[in-house]
């Protein structure tokens, strides 16, 4: 009989531009034994538009995780002390919940978020795209962010301030999670 303990699943959750993949791949890097995995590396089916689903009620079982589960349930039976996860949603979907230990949101204001979002995706585009980006954004965009201050932040383990050093909210979450 194998007496060994599987790996405990963290996830990462925030906004868009509010640091999960940054500190995701910094936990990583601190934690022995542990592998990596980002929400955006895989392609969902369920959810075509963010601002629709927002309106139709932001239902999170509407997403079909089953890709990320199903690498997370492999990972889980290798010997490994930590799974990281940099996923948005901490425990708003049943199947996903099943399969992580600990969530950390890291609380980031919107306008820091949106800055980080605009440089990181949008360094080489036009005036006008920026723009129409922002217009958007303005329009219907910031109801998707704030889906996830209302309905994720309070879901999640911890919510952690994401205007502190990466180092320090790193060090809250090993704390959290009682790495030594």
């Amino acid at each position: 009989m194998n007496n060994r303990m599987k790996p405990q699943v963290i996830a990462i959750a925030g906004v868009s531009g509010g640091g999960k993949t940054t500190i995701a791949k910094y936990l990583h890097r601190k934690l022995k034994n542990s592998r990596i995995l980002f929400f955006d590396d895989y392609d969902f089916d369920g959810v075509d538009d963010i601002i629709d689903w927002v309106n139709k009620g932001a239902d999170y079982e509407s997403w079909d995780l089953s890709p990320l589960i199903k690498d997370v349930d492999k990972l889980r039976h290798e010997p490994l002390n930590y799974i990281v996860l940099d996923y948005p949603f901490a425990y708003k979907n049943a199947k996903m919940s099943d399969v992580i230990d600990f969530t950390m949101f890291i609380d980031t204001p919107l306008d820091v978020a949106m800055a980080r979002r605009m440089l990181r995706d949008f360094k080489s585009s036009s005036t006008a795209t920026i723009m129409s980006e922002m217009e958007n954004y303005i329009s219907q965009g910031r109801m998707g962010y704030m889906e996830m201050l209302k309905s994720v932040k309070p879901n999640s383990d911890v919510v952690v301030d994401g205007m502190l050093s990466v180092s320090e909210i790193t060090d809250k979450i090993m704390e959290a999670i009682k790495v030594g």
